[in-house]
């Protein structure tokens, strides 16, 4: 691997080592890999870093560049001199990087080695998302109650006179992460029509009686883990569907924990909330349920394992969302969002927010 590790969540995973500078990390079997930074990052690597560390210079980087002036093909023969044959890269590996590098060694691109590893936590990984889902519950606390103390008139809901609107919900959410060294982005507070768009981040004032969608997902700002959170309300009372989608949708979140074990595939469990809600009299796919159950988190918001159609099988140490929903144009949006670690005997919940329609 050759580029940065804060912007790559397998190379954070290998090396410990967050950085924005472009590193190479190699290893061979059975040893625990090295890290080639440059010479301001040396120090900080040896201090940081699960890997050996060299420098560029070390690694002969200068000698080669006074030879060869395209820096991509310098760097493929400084790798290549570091490697004795075969090279294994990930699927995100520059495509020009690796084309040098097939001059010297043949390139063979990994198939889900790391991802498998990542998606298996350690204990000290799953501490350390619990500290981000922690900060995450806050927050979305938080919005919950901006929510529920707002005033009503003329149908929109008002603080300390002025509307009350998605972004300054939003704002105050991100406000209170960087207190907790998380940061957010594209996080969701959206009202009504708006909130039966899975994904749309939400704008403008926020009204009485219609579902309001918060989604929050952020990210520690030093271990690089992360955590994902989601809650429905509405101040006033909601529409006669929205109550029905949002006790469909708190039951499926519940069925699926329970029938959650190991060796369950991801894809029976998204199928088994396609057939509750089918129960409900709520359809899936293009209206209704129209998104996968839940998925992986650790060092990405999405990773493995997957609780979609094609979901493979559950292993203990898995962490994932459980998030199923409801989406009408004509009503707006229900979704609840839970994250889980499986363990031998099946789910142990970790958001421990509560849940309540009405607010």
């Amino acid at each position: 691997m050759a580029y940065a590790s804060s912007a790559d969540a397998d190379m954070l995973y290998l090396t410990r080592f967050r950085t924005t500078d472009p590193i190479v990390f190699l290893k061979k079997p059975g040893e625990r890999g090295t890290i080639v930074v440059s010479q301001m990052e040396y120090e900080r690597g040896v201090r940081e870093s699960t890997a050996a560390v060299m420098t560029r210079a070390d690694a002969g980087l200068p000698e080669i560049l006074k030879e060869e002036k395209d820096r991509t093909r310098a760097y493929a023969r400084m790798i290549a001199g570091l490697s004795p044959g075969k090279i294994l890269v990930p699927p995100q590996f520059p495509l020009g990087l690796a084309r040098e590098l097939e001059q010297f060694h043949p390139v063979v691109v990994d198939r889900g080695t790391v991802a498998a590893r990542r998606a298996v936590k350690r204990t000290e990984e799953v501490r350390e998302i619990r500290k981000v889902l922690l900060a995450a519950e806050a927050a979305v606390s938080m919005a919950i109650r901006m929510i529920a103390r707002a005033k009503v008139t003329g149908g929109i809901l008002h603080r300390d006179g002025k509307p009350l609107t998605s972004e300054a919900v939003r704002q105050e959410m991100h406000m209170l992460l960087l207190s907790r060294g998380c940061r957010a982005q594209d996080t969701i507070v959206a009202c009504g029509p708006d909130s039966a768009v899975p994904h749309l981040r939400g704008e403008g004032p926020l009204r009485e009686g219609e579902p309001i969608i918060i989604d929050l997902f952020p990210r520690d700002e030093v271990s690089g883990y992360c955590a994902d959170l989601s809650r429905t309300v509405v101040k006033g009372e909601p529409d006669t569907k929205v109550g029905e989608m949002y006790r469909a949708v708190r039951d499926a979140k519940r069925l699926a924990a329970a029938r959650a074990k190991p060796g369950v595939e991801g894809a029976a469990l998204h199928q088994a909330v396609v057939e509750f809600f089918a129960e409900q009299g709520f359809e899936s796919n293009t209206r209704g349920f129209i998104h996968s159950l839940g998925h992986g988190i650790g060092l990405e918001v999405h990773e493995d394992p997957s609780l979609g159609p094609g979901g493979g099988p559950l292993a203990a140490g898995n962490v994932f969302t459980l998030e199923p929903g409801l989406y009408y144009p004509e009503v707006g949006g229900v979704r609840l969002e839970d994250m889980v670690l499986l363990t031998p005997r099946g789910c142990t919940l970790l958001s421990k927010l509560g849940e309540r329609l009405g607010v």
